[in-house]
C-alpha cells in the first residue's frame, strides 16, 4: 500500500541523489513528545506549541550539518496504533525512542514496549537512542533513573545511548542526533 510506495520512493530518491540517507524510526508512548521532537529536528520550532496527537504517521526528511539526510518516521504512540509499529520496522537504520521523563507512572509500560520492539528480528542490531524528553520540567526523572527503570543496562546486542532533552527548547537534541549518526556509521 501507501507505506510500500513511500519506501520505494525514498530508496529511489537516495539512489539518485548521491547523498547518504538513513531511515530513522521515532517511536514512544503517546504524549512523549515525538512530534515536537520531529518538528525541532526539521527546524519547525515555531510550530511545536500547535502539536496534536499523531493519528498514523508523519515523515520528514531532515538535512544534517554533516550532509546526511535523515528520513524520520514519527509513528503515533496510542495503544490502538502500537500494533502497527511492526509495519515500519523494516530497513530502519536507527531507533529513536522518546520517553516522557515527567510521566513516572508510565515508565514501566514504556520499558515493556521498548523491549518488545528490540526483540523483533527486523530490529536486530539497530542502534537505539532513548531521548529522555521533558527534562525542562521540574518533576522530570533523571536520565540515570530512567535508564534503571527501563533496564537499559541489559541491552547488549546493539549500540545504545540515553540522552536527556527537551524537544520544546531543543536542549540535548543535537547531541542525541550526533550520537545516532556515529552509531549508524559504525554499524
Amino acid at each position: 500500500g501507501l507505506l510500500s510506495l513511500l519506501r520505494k520512493l525514498a530508496v529511489h530518491t537516495s539512489a539518485n541523489s548521491g547523498v547518504a540517507q538513513f531511515r530513522i524510526l521515532l517511536l514512544g508512548l503517546d504524549n512523549a513528545g515525538k512530534t515536537t521532537l520531529l518538528k525541532m529536528l526539521a527546524n519547525e520550532t515555531d510550530d511545536h506549541l500547535k502539536t496534536s496527537p499523531t493519528r498514523g504517521f508523519n515523515v520528514k526528511t531532515v538535512q544534517t550539518d554533516g550532509g546526511f539526510r535523515l528520513n524520520v518516521w514519527d509513528v503515533g504512540g496510542q495503544r490502538n496504533i502500537r500494533p502497527y509499529w511492526t509495519n515500519y520496522l523494516e530497513n530502519a537504520d536507527a531507533l529513536i525512542y522518546v520517553i516522557d521523563s515527567a510521566d513516572r507512572k508510565r515508565l514501566a509500560e514504556a520499558g515493556e514496549i521498548l523491549f518488545d520492539l528490540l526483540e523483533d528480528e527486523k530490529m536486530a542490531g539497530v542502534p537505539l537512542i532513548v531521548f529522555a524528553n521533558k527534562q525542562d520540567l521540574a518533576d522530570a526523572a533523571s536520565t540515570a533513573d530512567i535508564a534503571r527503570s527501563l533496564n537499559l543496562h541489559t541491552v547488549r546486542d546493539r549500540a545504545w545511548q540515553i540522552q536527556g532533552c527537551s524537544a520544546a527548547t531543543g536542549e540535548g537534541v543535537r547531541e542525541g542526533v550526533e550520537w545516532v549518526l556515529k552509531a549508524i556509521r559504525k554499524k
